[in-house]
């Protein structure tokens, strides 16, 4: 059995083609949306984010013999976890990472953590659009919201728990963009333009995370870009091809099963 990290469309289509080659697959996913998209397609999926020890004992106790990853490229906990899991039993962990594009650009600022990425924006001022999801918006709510020389606007999932974050944090409800992506180049710059915006704060996501299209869209009509990068992480058996990764997989498989 193949324990499979998920919860992006890309994952989920990963996860497809390597059912479609014959492995068992048991995913997990963080949320209840996530879980759905692959029950679809008869995937056994556990859903809830799982430590070090948790995920430890989910490949001891469900006999897992291959751990794929492919969890967000933020997902930073929990590819460490999985990592740690696998070590510890033994088994085969393999990573599927989204490739990434330098971008190169006067209005383009490359920061490394989220706290660098608030402090350039807070510099820039003006209106600042977030891009980066909700599990950090205190960072930004913290050093942003409430000062008179910037409009903080916020782009994230429509999610319940994602409204209450913001009423908690005091977010104005006019300054919430609930929506779901990915958007095309042209859709992001109506967006901006509609907001006024200065600075787009958004991450290394990758093509498949739409990052491509936000960013050439707004570099195109001169809004600055505040990009953070990936958390550096040494990963083991590292893919970046479907391709690649299923070929991984009968190899080990074969040498597991035989």
């Amino acid at each position: 059995m193949i324990l499979f990290l998920a919860g992006t469309s890309d994952a989920r289509e990963l996860a497809l083609k390597i059912q479609k080659a014959g492995y068992p697959l048991l995913a997990t996913v963080v949320t209840e949306n996530a879980a759905s998209e692959l029950k679809k397609y008869g995937i056994h999926v556990h859903t809830g984010r799982l430590d070090q020890d948790g995920i430890t004992a989910f490949i001891k106790e469900h006999r897992i013999t291959m751990v794929v990853d492919a969890s967000h490229p933020f997902a930073e906990e929990a590819s460490k976890n999985a990592m740690f899991g696998a070590k510890e039993q033994g088994v085969t962990y393999i990573r599927y990472e989204r490739d990434k594009k330098d971008f190169y650009d006067e209005n383009l600022i490359w920061t490394d953590t989220y706290e660098e990425a608030a402090e350039q924006a807070a510099l820039k001022g003006g209106v600042v659009m977030l891009t980066t999801g909700s599990k950090t918006l205190q960072i930004f709510t913290d050093k942003l919201l409430g000062r008179s020389d910037i409009t903080l606007i916020a782009r994230m999932l429509p999610r319940k728990d994602n409204m209450e974050k913001c009423e908690k944090l005091g977010f104005p409800q006019k300054n919430i963009v609930a929506i779901q992506g990915p958007f095309s180049k042209e859709f992001n710059q109506a967006l901006f333009q509609q907001f006024h915006v200065d600075v787009m704060v958004t991450k290394e996501s990758g093509k498949q995370g739409a990052v491509d299209e936000k960013v050439e869209a707004a570099l195109e009509i001169g809004i600055s870009v505040v990009m953070i990068r990936r958390p550096k992480i040494q990963y083991e058996n590292q893919y970046a091809d479907f391709e690649e990764i299923v070929r991984h997989i009968s190899r080990e498989w074969r040498g597991v099963h035989t």
